[in-house]
Formats: C-alpha cells, structure tokens, sequence
C-alpha cells in the first residue's frame, strides 16, 4: 500500500523576513514553494517581489541587480521594473516592449514581518494577516532554520494537545478555548504550567492562539501571576523538495510591573529588565521548538491517524488544512506530492 504524503506548497502567507533587514535600496534573494524570487525596498521605502529572472533575457535580477529610485535595474540590459513589475525604462531611448513585465507575487511589509503570498492556482491573496497595535512591544527576536518537514506538519502543534506534556514537560494542561475555525483562521486557547527557567519556580501561562493558513501562528502569550505578555510567531515556509524554512520571534510587552516577578525588580529601571526577560523567554521558546525538529524531520503522515481521548482536535485541524490545496483554496485530495520527511540533519542559517 502506498504511503499518504502531504501535496505540497499550500496556498498561503508566508514571512520571508524582517521588514528592519531590507533597507531602502536593497535586494535579497530567497525561494518559496520551488521558484526563486527577489525582493527589494525602492528608495521611499516601498516593498516589492518579482519573480528572480528577468523577462527581457532571463538574467538574475538577485545577482547584480541594483535598486535604481523607485525601480529594479536588471544587470544584463539595464532594464527597469518598478513594484508591479512594470518595465519603466531601458538605455535604448525607444520604445518600450510591451510584453516585458517581470512576474510579481502579492507582498506585504506588515507587524515587522515581510509576508509574500503563495498561491498554487496563481489567485490574488484570499485573505490579509491582520495588523497589531505594537506601541509597548519590544523589537523582534528572530531565529531561522532550514530543515526537512512541512508547514502542514509543523502547524499541527497547534492542536495536538498530547505532546504538550510528552516532549514539552508541560503540566497541569487545560483547554481555555476549543478549537474555533473561520475560513482560513483557526484559533484555540490554552493554559499550562512549567518551571520558568529564568523565574526559577514553577509557572502557570496561557496561550492564544492565532493560526492564519500554515504559514502564519501568532501565539498570544500571558504570565498572569506576573503580569507578563508576549507575542510568538511560528513562520513555517516550503522552500524546495521537502525542506522547510523555520522562523520562529517573539516580542516583550513593555508594560508591567517589575515588582511582581521579583521585589528586588523594582528598583531596577524596567528599560534595562525588558530585554533581559525577553532574551531569557526567547531562549526557552527556542528551546521547544528545537525539541520538535527530531520529530518532524523523521516522522511520516499518517492518514487517517489512529487516535486516543486526549491527542486534541487532530482530525478536525485536518479538515481545516484541506482548503490551501486548491487551485483557489479549495479542497482536493489529489495532485503534486511531497516525499514523506526522513532522517537529516537540521542546519541553522546565519539571519540576513
């Protein structure tokens, strides 16, 4: 019997960096869901993404190309394609051809986060992330891996309420919130405890959480004893074959009390506190996620599961999943296939 496989590159938003790492004038390569492509920030800051090879004579507009004003010079001809992969201009002076248009994906510099939607069926994006008031919050913490997996696979954590205690050593695990579901939104919230590694005792936090497509989890994070809030975001992008990029970040809100996580906190100013807890909380979500990455890179899909009371909504977060396989978001069961992940070893990329 053929073994099920996961189709791949799901339709969605994907983060293919952070907005404070493309300066105006600059260009960046990367690849999401099999193709290569670039981006670039024009001089007035505007964000932009074409496809990597330039219609005119097919050149790689990443190697050499350079941000002229408002527009992307290509290094072979000197071609320039503006945002909406217009060509604005050549050196010839004459007139311009009217097929030479560089492909362009839908982006969005959005929450800090440089977001590029995928589509299988090439439809205009289905949905937006939404934007979040970050007055109070600190700058983003990020760390990036490649590895072997599926965005599927790695937003299942979500649901899979079992593991939270198993690989995780979380206790005392609660459902706040079941699973709630709108198009392509899937939220739930819930309650655990573990020893903080950096408070030293044994602490009760809530998550929130906040899945838009298999690309994008917020988790809205709170320490109530504390008074402590963060935000974590799980960025889960197919780049080739069955490789996964990871990016994982986390902000602090700035806007507690130090007192209450120590006494001894409080004469300290908070601005020098800040960073430290959010360095420390970063350490330890870094910490679980890296504990999945054994489990991802050398487990199979397993379809239909076989489950137990207690494994949490895994069948009903499947259902979900079906519709970013479609040509425009709808359900299918057939078509392209991804290999089922097997034993290779994770490697950490230096962040751009």
């Amino acid at each position: 019997m053929d073994q099920p496989q996961l189709p791949r590159n799901p339709t969605g938003w994907y983060c293919v960096g952070l907005s404070r790492d493309l300066k105006p004038g600059h260009v960046q390569r990367f690849v999401l869901a099999d193709r290569e492509r670039v981006m670039f920030r024009t001089r007035s800051g505007a964000f932009g993404v074409l496809d990597a090879y330039c219609p005119h004579l097919g050149a790689h507009l990443g190697y050499g190309g350079e941000v002229r004003g408002e527009c992307l010079r290509c290094p072979f001809h000197g071609f320039e394609y503006n945002v909406e992969g217009d060509c604005v201009s050549t050196p010839y002076g004459t007139k311009l051809p009217p097929k030479a248009k560089a492909e362009t994906i839908s982006s969005r510099d959005r929450n800090g986060l440089l977001l590029v939607y995928h589509s299988r069926g090439g439809a205009p994006p289905g949905w937006e992330v939404p934007t979040l008031d970050w007055e109070n919050w600190s700058p983003l913490l990020l760390k990036r891996w490649r590895l072997r997996g599926h965005p599927q696979e790695t937003t299942e954590n979500s649901v899979d309420v079992g593991h939270f205690t198993e690989l995780h050593g979380y206790t005392s695990v609660e459902t706040l919130r079941d699973v709630q579901l709108d198009g392509p939104h899937l939220s739930a919230k819930y309650a655990m405890s573990r020893p903080a590694g950096f408070l030293g005792r044994v602490v009760r936090t809530e998550f929130d959480v906040q899945v838009y497509g298999l690309g994008y989890s917020l988790v809205e994070v709170e320490v109530p004893q504390y008074g402590l809030q963060m935000r974590m975001f799980v960025l889960s992008n197919p780049t080739t074959n069955d490789e996964i990029e990871l990016r994982v970040a986390l902000s602090l809100c700035n806007d507690f009390a130090s007192r209450r996580i120590h006494p001894a906190l409080g004469l300290i100013p908070r601005r020098w506190i800040a960073p430290w807890i959010a360095r420390s909380a970063f350490r330890g979500f870094t910490h679980d996620v890296q504990q999945d990455f054994i489990i991802w890179q050398h487990k199979r899909f397993v379809q239909p599961p076989v489950l137990a009371d207690g494994d949490g909504p895994v069948v009903k977060y499947r259902r979900w999943a079906r519709q970013f396989y479609g040509d425009n978001g709808q359900s299918e069961t057939n078509g392209e296939t991804a290999p089922s992940p097997s034993s290779t070893a994770q490697r950490e990329i230096p962040l751009a």
